[in-house]
């Protein structure tokens, strides 16, 4: 097996029994706020134009490239499609011209026309992804590899049963706003980003810990911002308090932690499965290792002029900012925040969204828009009107995967995180807001319980339904951490200490007592 990898999560995979292309992704992302790091545009190549078969793990647009997509991948290809409860993501591949299409079963194993077997896991709660993200597992007889990209699959197990990985490919880094986008004190602001930097690499570390592949591929980040804007996102000098570390941060953490088998890989590096053994060949044209990575901020700096004229571009596209904003602000969130009763709830306050001419104030409790007179808050959102102009031009139905993760916003709460607030924003229409809405009412109770510390608790977590008996450590404290995602319980209460939507379901061991949660 031959891998070609294109950066971020992009790989080229070949062998005797056929070609996959998986998340190329090559053209500026949420509105030019996001670019592949290191640079890729030296590699787009026929070579990768027509396999035989394509798989994009999800609609984030540093996975789905529609413009490389549709001007660059040939139409007759066949696509490996998840098995997704929303049908968001072939429509968009049909949008593109794409006609032919496997539906896989969730974490089946299947042996295609080619000989390739594959498997696709597909993860479908309101909060994976843009309502839906998934992994990809391939066996060509000699090698076997499983490709996380930023995914966090819950059911391990299967994985693990279809036998030894010879690599893994897996995100390290960040890739969310938090807490950059948020009015704090600078000190809180660096205390958490250097607690999601230490969390996002443990979380990938228990991954490796749990799967034992041979080789790890960092990928699926981070990328890098090139806007003005955003420069000073970067983190340009192995920084601890920034959430976006690059491969090589992530090498070294490896290592310090005893995991062998770590691989750099760049965009255009080959990759070479051959008789158990690994090669792995750089194509770096005029960059080194040491221009790339640790001479960083010239290197940016000099990408970042090459990629002007694209930025420029990119800006002087979007329309300007309508008259009407407001009412089309209203117009489009009204109806949804009528069928949200569970959402509603869940976010239990108002939300605003402010721009430079005017504001609108989200009433969850009389599900109406109005305009906001400055009063205090829970949840507050000064945006950028000319991207929320064009979203609502371009009809986004999930604002989080465009506006959001454009970057260009600031944000305040009052209390703890809400994912409600932001599922909302990621069902912007009447089918997306159904199904988060169907979600939380099928998957309210919970009667799989393990014994830790002490107590019966709920397997999987209310957050996001990873394994707790996988992912959980209790400390001296009595607090449950999922390494998943970060995400602490108090076990004497069952309360969330992140935020103030989740409980933990759990009871004492010897059934003495009460101190449970129904």
């Amino acid at each position: 097996m031959q891998i070609l990898f294109l950066g971020h999560a992009g790989l080229y995979i070949e062998s005797a029994q056929g070609s996959i292309l998986c998340d190329p992704w090559f053209n500026p992302a949420y509105y030019a706020g996001w670019w592949p790091y290191p640079a890729n545009d030296h590699i787009v190549s026929e070579r990768i134009m027509h396999p035989d078969y394509l798989y994009i793990s999800h609609l984030h647009q540093d996975h789905f490239d529609a413009r490389f997509l549709q001007n660059h991948v040939d139409k007759s290809t066949t696509v490996l499609l998840p098995a997704f409860p929303v049908p968001a993501l072939k429509d968009a591949l049909q949008s593109l011209g794409f006609s032919r299409f496997i539906h896989l079963n969730d974490g089946r194993l299947e042996t295609l026309s080619s000989g390739l077997k594959v498997a696709i896991w597909a993860l479908d709660a309101p909060s994976d992804g843009p309502l839906g993200d998934s992994c990809l597992y391939v066996d060509d007889g000699t090698v076997k590899i499983f490709n996380m990209n930023d995914a966090r699959p819950r059911d391990l197990d299967s994985i693990r049963r279809l036998g030894p990985l010879d690599g893994l490919f897996l995100q390290f880094s960040g890739a969310i706003w938090y807490p950059f986008a948020y009015d704090m004190p600078p000190s809180t602001q660096r205390e958490l980003g250097q607690a999601k930097r230490t969390n996002e690499m443990a979380r990938a570390r228990a991954f490796i810990q749990a799967l034992n592949p041979k080789y790890v591929f960092p990928s699926a980040g981070p990328p890098t911002f090139l806007d003005d804007t955003l420069f000073e996102w970067n983190d340009f000098d192995n920084d601890a308090t920034n959430p976006f570390p690059d491969q090589t941060v992530f090498l070294d953490e490896l290592a310090r932690h005893g995991v062998d088998g770590g691989q750099l890989v760049l965009p255009g590096s080959e990759i070479l499965f051959a008789s158990g053994d690994l090669s792995v060949r750089h194509h770096l044209g005029n960059e080194t290792l040491d221009s790339i990575f640790t001479d960083k901020r010239d290197y940016l700096e000099r990408y970042r002029r090459r990629m002007a004229p694209v930025l420029e571009r990119e800006k002087a596209s979007w329309p300007p900012v309508p008259s009407d904003l407001f009412e089309q602000v209203r117009n489009r969130l009204e109806p949804i925040m009528a069928l949200a009763d569970v959402t509603a709830r869940q976010i239990g306050g108002d939300v605003v969204l402010d721009w430079e001419s005017a504001s609108a104030r989200l009433d969850f409790r009389r599900r109406k828009v109005v305009p906001w007179d400055g009063q205090p808050v829970r949840y507050y959102f000064q945006m950028h009107a000319p991207t929320l102009a064009l979203a609502l031009q371009q009809g986004q139905v999930d604002w989080v995967n465009s506006l959001f993760l454009s970057f260009r916003f600031r944000a305040r709460r009052e209390g703890e995180y809400n994912e409600a607030v932001y599922t909302f924003f990621k069902c912007l229409s009447p089918e997306r807001i159904e199904y988060a809405e169907g979600y939380w009412l099928e998957s309210h109770a919970e009667d799989e319980l393990f014994e830790i510390d002490g107590y019966l608790v709920q397997r999987r977590c209310p957050h996001l339904k990873a394994d707790l008996q996988r992912f959980g450590v209790v400390d001296e404290q009595g607090v449950l951490t999922c390494r998943m995602h970060g995400w602490q319980f108090d076990l004497a209460s069952g309360r969330c200490l992140n935020a103030d939507d989740r409980q933990l379901y759990r009871r004492l061991a010897n059934g003495s007592g009460d101190r449970k949660t129904p």
